[in-house]
């Protein structure tokens, strides 16, 4: 593996769900592949979860972590060509990138949508340079339009609860005061797609996922239908998609927040969320600190997840 942005660089899905269970038994198994080598973290974007689990999933592997928040202490950096750097971004980051790729043996970069243009997002411009002139290799804390890391901690965690072969998963929309990318929706989308579950997406009208992402997938804008029989519920914000409404908030409609109602339609289905979440918005107290609420467990496997993937990345360094 030289680079890891989605599950498309992945040769076998099945392998690396493999793998993260030999990981998550035995996480120090490892810890001599990444000595003397150096991971570089860079945040364009505010992190809890992703930030600590891949640090101690590069400790788990014996790596030296540096941790760069781009908006806290790092020069603001101009992105953009042809641009008469005359204002309040004295660095270009085509020389930051070679520079910092210059310290390192791999990056991390997490840098979400900006909302200003759906085709510069959604071609994915900050991570796609940091491939093309870092000179190491890279993987995706988060994108403009996928979490690659957040998806593949989610398959862990469904199958290690899972009661049935096939479950039924339910990704449903639930309000949120702010506009949010899509990427975890997209992600999750085409992963569980990939695994061939059954995977219903419900939202109102208004909040389609691309058509890329949706797949195989079926899209159900009667909420309380997509909840019956389900055995995972995964609730999550994203903003509006299609033109001309992309990175908008159509709506903050709060009879979609995940009830008990709404969760008693289901096969006593688990509960699932990528953290942080907006109590009382996205999930009520009542179910998310139930018996069946797994958005803990989830987290956790967020290391197991990253240590998978950077230990690829680093049996690929010559």
């Amino acid at each position: 593996m030289k680079h890891f942005t989605s599950i498309h660089d992945i040769i076998s899905l099945e392998d690396v769900l493999a793998k993260a269970k030999y990981v998550k038994a035995n996480p120090l198994a490892d810890i001599e592949l990444g000595r003397n080598k150096t991971l570089l973290m860079i945040f364009f974007d505010s992190s809890l979860r992703t930030r600590l689990s891949t640090q101690r999933a590069a400790l788990n592997l014996g790596m030296n972590v540096i941790v760069l928040d781009i908006n806290q202490g790092a020069w603001k950096m101009e992105t953009e060509r042809g641009v008469v750097m005359n204002g309040d971004k004295p660095e270009h980051i085509l020389e930051a990138i070679p520079v910092m790729g210059s310290y390192c043996d791999m990056i991390g970069v997490r840098s979400f949508a900006k909302f200003e243009s759906k085709e510069a997002d959604y071609k994915e411009k900050i991570l796609n340079q940091f491939i093309q002139y870092s000179g190491k290799p890279v993987f995706s804390m988060e994108a403009a339009t996928r979490h690659p890391l957040q998806t593949f901690a989610d398959l862990i965690t469904i199958e290690e609860y899972k009661r049935t072969e096939n479950p039924k998963i339910v990704l449903t929309w639930a309000p949120h005061p702010k506009a949010l990318p899509q990427a975890v929706a997209n992600s999750f989308v085409e992963w569980i797609n990939a695994k061939g579950y059954e995977l219903i997406v419900t939202h109102p009208k208004g909040y389609e996922l691309a058509d890329e992402f949706i797949g195989n997938a079926t899209v159900e804008y009667d909420q309380d239908k997509a909840f019956e029989g389900a055995d995972f519920i995964y609730a999550k914000n994203w903003s509006a998609y299609r033109d001309p409404n992309y990175g908008k908030v159509l709506h903050m409609d709060h009879s979609w927040c995940v009830d008990s109602r709404k969760m008693a339609l289901t096969n006593d289905a688990y509960f699932m969320h990528c953290l942080p979440v907006r109590r009382n918005m996205i999930v009520t107290d009542e179910v998310i600190e139930s018996p069946n609420s797994i958005v803990i467990p989830q987290a956790a496997n967020r290391v197991v997840s990253a240590q998978v993937i950077i230990k690829e990345l680093l049996l690929g360094i010559k």
